[in-house]
């Protein structure tokens, strides 16, 4: 009556309907009349779309009334919902439209519904026939429409997909349907061109933008690798078109379709076998396209990110046939890659470079000349100062390529200039060099090609020098140290004549972050050469140990709140450092220099440290490594009972300190707690030690340790009786 007239009453009307269908008996709406005007509304040109669009919302809510299969079945076949395909064609932004794509959407998840839970018997059947009739429709709205947030594409996909599984071989329909979920996935896995110009500077917008697909792109991308399980071959071809289209395209091709081929040839290579990315007939065709392939949008960030991350992909093919070599150096070494204007896209060209080249080995040598070639404007981009003082901390990233003579040479002219630009410029030769020197072994630089090593000693040398010119440059004295570690590693005891040089310019700081620094630098030389740096040890000891005595405090380093400070951070590190050198030294047959005489003043301060933090360190770690210290100083400087002490006075400080306050006195402590494993570890350590205390000391430590320790803490008799028969049984573990 009205529909002419007052058409947006109409609207509230089916609209207050709407609302109420899914509780109401569906026999009040699905009926000749209702059913027929609903859909004389959608489809009759000249009335309103709001009109229009409010009668799909009442169809809406039929579709989706929650019923049986069987019942609900009948319902979607009777409503004859290919009427309303042709409207989604229409404009795409209009009312009607919106509604009928929900329409649709929401009576194709309907029927999936039903066909996943009838049978063949129940109408299976019919409702695969009513699936295949919508699903073009289906598609088409994916791709062109704005869609209910309600619906998920993906999960819609991907469950119908699953029908697919099991299935010997798929009909023609079901192969059709699947090229056009691939084009679903192609469009919607594409950048929004209006933020093209965000992400390629990558400003704030363009990085939530970036990170939102990324987040977005998860779940097409597990459908992709889905779709190619049950149709591999069809999946494989459109992947080859797309990726083919991109390759062959004019300069109207726009950067988000040229991206997002690229990323569909990437997702690729995920779900190939190691055969197939070896030898595959299909990379065969496309990574050759891939490797010459030059887009007019390369410049791009994103496109030339993608196609780096691709030809990295896609490696081990190149790896295999080794005649494509050549194509992927030059993809990696020209504009494409390292020479690539954006400073991203570069950096991280040089970080695949270098994964390529770890891959690809000693197939490089024909073309090392080439390659350094290539590389050498880059290296002197690299060393430029203007980009230093930009950006000194971050740009290390893209060290990996550098022309060593001319750095050292750089080095040499202004390492007595004390300019910001000369250090910068010095820091950025070091960890060049020091990058360099990873790509040599040991066994290359002193047997095979000794000029390399006497190279990298002559760097050295120079460096060593830094230290004296620039003593107070925290970084630069990083950075040299940084590179002894290196040397360490790589010069193996032909580094030994420039260990004591170092070793002194180190020593001149006494900040507790520069010790810390000097001491992981001795613990590598000990763990890496063992007794062999005895001599140097011996010199270096005494002085880092009464440095380190100076600024610790003899009891606990404050903790707690309002202690956790900058200042109390670094005195932590270096106690807990300290303690570890002190363990290395015992544990590499090395004790003897804690007894030399040049040590001498130190041996009683760094007993009753040691004696401290074993019975009273808050980090039951340490008080265990503070343990094993003490039990090896008893093998190594006591031989039994009788024997002559090869360290005065030090059996009756074990005996009388040792054995009483840590393994007896502070096991018993409340803080002991036997329920953390790591406490358990360190009840082993001191059993182990009254083991050896025995062994070593005999009657002369279990008189005094059941004598004088447990009458002060009340020990029976019997369990002192049962103590010292357990402490004579050979291998026998002791259990309380």
């Amino acid at each position: 009556m009205y529909r002419n007239s007052d058409p947006e009453l109409c609207a509230s009307v089916l609209d207050s309907m709407r609302r109420y269908i899914s509780w109401i008996d569906i026999g009040l709406i699905v009926n000749d009349a209702f059913t027929q005007l609903l859909f004389e509304l959608m489809l009759v040109d000249g009335l309103p779309d709001q009109l229009r669009a409010a009668a799909a919302g009442v169809v809406l809510a039929v579709v989706s009334k929650r019923m049986d299969p069987k019942p609900k079945l009948a319902l979607l076949q009777s409503l004859q919902m290919n009427r309303v395909f042709r409207l989604v064609a229409r404009d795409g932004d209009s009312e009607l439209v919106s509604s009928v794509a929900f329409l649709l959407t929401g009576y194709a998840t309907e029927v999936l519904e039903c066909a996943n839970s009838l049978s063949l018997q129940d109408g299976k059947g019919v409702s695969q026939e009513l699936l295949n009739e919508v699903l073009p429709s289906v598609f088409y709205v994916m791709q062109n429409c704005e869609l209910d947030s309600a619906f998920s594409i993906v999960q819609f996909l991907s469950v119908y997909v699953g029908t697919m599984k099991g299935l010997p071989t798929l009909t023609e329909t079901q192969l059709l349907h699947v090229g056009q979920i691939l084009e679903v996935i192609r469009a919607h896995i594409q950048f929004d061109p209006m933020y093209r110009s965000n992400l390629d500077v990558l400003d704030k917008i363009g990085r939530e933008e970036e990170d939102r697909m990324v987040e977005f792109r998860k779940d097409l991308f597990v459908l992709l690798r889905n779709i190619g399980r049950v149709a591999p071959d069809v999946t494989q071809m459109f992947i080859r078109n797309s990726f083919a289209s991109a390759v062959s395209s004019s300069e109207d091709r726009n950067v988000e379709e040229v991206e997002a081929a690229l990323s569909l040839f990437y997702e690729l290579g995920e779900s190939l076998s190691d055969d197939a990315m070896r030898n595959g007939s299909l990379l065969r065709e496309l990574v050759p396209m891939l490797l010459s392939a030059k887009f007019p949008c390369h410049s791009n960030r994103l496109v030339a990110l993608v196609y780096l991350d691709t030809i990295n992909r896609y490696m081990k093919f190149v790896l295999e046939n080794t005649e494509y070599i050549p194509m992927a150096l030059c993809a990696f070494l020209d504009e494409r890659g390292i020479h690539h204007p954006n400073a991203n896209v570069s950096r991280r060209a040089s970080y695949l470079f270098m994964r390529g080249v770890k891959l690809l080995k000693a197939k490089l040598v024909p073309y090392i000349e080439t390659i350094l070639q290539s590389l050498q404007d880059t290296v002197a981009q690299f060393t430029k100062m203007d980009s230093v003082l930009k950006e000194l901390s971050g740009s290390e990233d893209g060290s990996y390529v550098f022309e060593v003579e001319v750095a050292l040479l750089n080095a040499k002219s202004q390492i007595h200039e004390g300019s910001l630009a000369h250090i910068g410029n010095i820091q950025q030769i070091i960890v060049a060099i020091n990058a360099l020197s990873k790509g040599f072994s040991q066994k290359l630089v002193t047997a095979s090609r000794p000029a390399i090593g006497l190279m990298f000693k002559q760097t050295l040398d120079i460096l060593l020098e830094i230290l004296v010119v620039f003593p107070r440059v925290e970084s630069l004295r990083c950075k040299v140290t940084s590179f002894i570690h290196r040397m360490v590693e790589t010069l193996g005891t032909s580094v030994f004549p420039y260990l004591p040089k170092a070793l002194e310019h180190l020593l001149t700081e006494s900040e507790p972050k520069e010790l810390v620094g000097f001491l992981v630098l001795l613990n590598q030389l000990i763990c890496k050469f063992g007794v062999g740096v005895h001599d140097i040890l011996e010199e270096v000891y005494p002085v880092i140990a009464s440095r380190v005595f100076n600024i610790l405090p003899k009891n606990d380093i404050l903790s707690g709140p309002g202690s956790c400070t900058e200042e109390i951070r670094e005195l932590q590190e270096l106690q807990r450092t300290f303690f570890t050198f002190l363990n290395v030294i015992a544990t590499h047959n090395l004790s003897s220099v804690f007894v030399s005489p040049k040590s001498s003043g130190c041996l009683e301060l760094m007993m009753q440290f040691l004696l401290h933090a074993c019975c009273n360190h808050k980090d039951i770690l340490i008080r265990k490594a503070c343990v094993q210290i003490f039990v090896r100083l008893i093998k190594d400087w006591c031989t039994d009972a009788n024997g002559e002490e090869k360290v005065p006075g030090f059996r009756s400080f074990i005996v009388e300190a040792f054995a009483t306050n840590c393994c007896l006195y502070s096991v018993l402590d409340k803080s002991f707690e036997f329920r953390d494993a790591n406490t358990l570890v360190l009840f082993g350590e001191i059993v182990m030690a009254q083991k050896v205390m025995y062994e070593k000391f005999g009657n002369f430590f279990l008189l005094h340790f059941v004598s004088k320790g447990f009458p002060n803490i009340h020990c029976p008799q019997d369990l002192a009786e049962q103590y010292c028969q357990k402490l004579q049984v050979p291998d026998i573990a002791f259990s309380f």
